[in-house]
């Protein structure tokens, strides 16, 4: 008998990446940090799916944060706008990995 398939949920995530080329990052940058909308059963999938996506597309996964479900999101008190649970339910119908906002990082690099 199959076992029961658990929800998939939308995570949000924050991931900081490096330079690696090929990565299409402007000129000068140093990396940058995404936000990202994924759909897995528990966070630590949407994760791993995320990373290897990153991978894919020839960008350097160096950090990732999460901030949870949307309905765990709403709990902590976040404001939360249209445009961006849209987004959510985007990833959620399609059980994929959104780029919600890319912002690359330019400087000395404190590390």
């Amino acid at each position: 008998m199959a076992k029961e398939k658990k929800q998939q949920q939308v995570y949000t995530l924050v991931v900081e990446v490096g330079r690696k080329a090929g990565d299409g990052l402007p000129k000068g940058a140093t990396g940058a940090g995404l936000m990202i909308y994924a759909s897995g059963v528990d966070e630590a999938e949407a994760v791993r799916e995320t990373v290897a996506i990153l991978k894919q597309a020839d960008l350097a996964p160096l950090d990732v944060q999460g901030y949870g479900t949307l309905e765990e999101r709403r709990e902590l008190g976040h404001e939360i706008p249209e445009e961006e649970v849209a987004l959510m339910q985007r990833a959620a119908d399609e059980n994929s990995v959104i780029v919600a906002q890319m912002t690359p990082y330019f400087g000395d690099g404190d590390d």
